[in-house]
């Protein structure tokens, strides 16, 4: 159990993707204009790493080392494919609104670099976790980017929910900022920069402060009584 809660901890925070090893960058960035369009493709992502690490996983004794990296894409391509047309049946309008970046987590770093690095190592389980919490992290930053952008750009949450879950979700939008005028360059590409500089900068110093805490659970006070 104590390695699968440290699977769980590496995804969302020691090894989060998206903060600690800066990977995919250009989905992060281009989708996170609102918390709808940053959650579809978040997940998106987290499905494909998950049954990409499992699949690999699974076949990882049987692959050769010099035909391992094409085989590892074949079955990324595979599972985006299946995404991409699910999307495309059952959430059209937001397909659209994502666009060209379903298809192109084929291309994502992180989805190749887990296979390599975990799932070719590792049992079944802890690969189909560690990639799924690997996506979640990634899914994490995206809709805490997105809600930060939407809000200052916009003054709303949830704008495009309809696109999603049809057009009787309209009414669920949040309108965190009534009569607000926007902010255009929350929702531009310089946006998504500071917004994403601003998450790093949090964590880390979030990060900083507790390490320099002092442990009292370890106090030669504490250990006395």
């Amino acid at each position: 159990m104590s390695d699968y809660r440290e699977i769980i901890v590496n995804g969302l925070w020691k090894q989060n993707p998206s903060m600690i090893q800066i990977l995919g960058m250009c989905p992060l960035l281009a989708i996170s204009t609102n918390v709808i369009n940053a959650l579809g493709l978040g997940i998106a992502t987290a499905l494909v790493m998950a049954f990409s690490n499992g699949s690999v996983s699974l076949i990882r004794n049987r692959v050769t080392h010099d035909t391992r990296i094409p085989v590892y894409i074949f079955i990324i391509a595979a599972l985006v494919t299946i995404i991409d047309m699910s999307m495309n049946a059952f959430m059209h309008p937001l397909y659209l609104v994502l666009g060209i970046f379903v298809p192109l987590i084929v291309t994502n770093c992180i989805v190749l670099a887990r296979t390599e690095a975990f799932a070719s190592k590792n049992p079944f389980l802890p690969s189909l976790l560690d990639g799924f919490m690997m996506g979640m992290g990634v899914t994490m930053v995206l809709v805490v980017l997105g809600g930060i952008r939407e809000i200052i750009g916009k003054g709303t949450l949830l704008s495009g929910i309809d696109l999603a879950l049809g057009s009787g979700a309209k009414n669920w939008v949040l309108h965190v900022l009534p009569h607000y005028p926007g902010f255009l360059l929350a929702i531009l590409p310089p946006g998504a920069f500071f917004g994403l500089g601003l998450l790093i900068a949090l964590r880390n110093l979030f990060e900083q402060r507790r390490q320099s805490t002092p442990d009292v659970s370890a106090s030669p006070v504490a250990l006395a009584a």
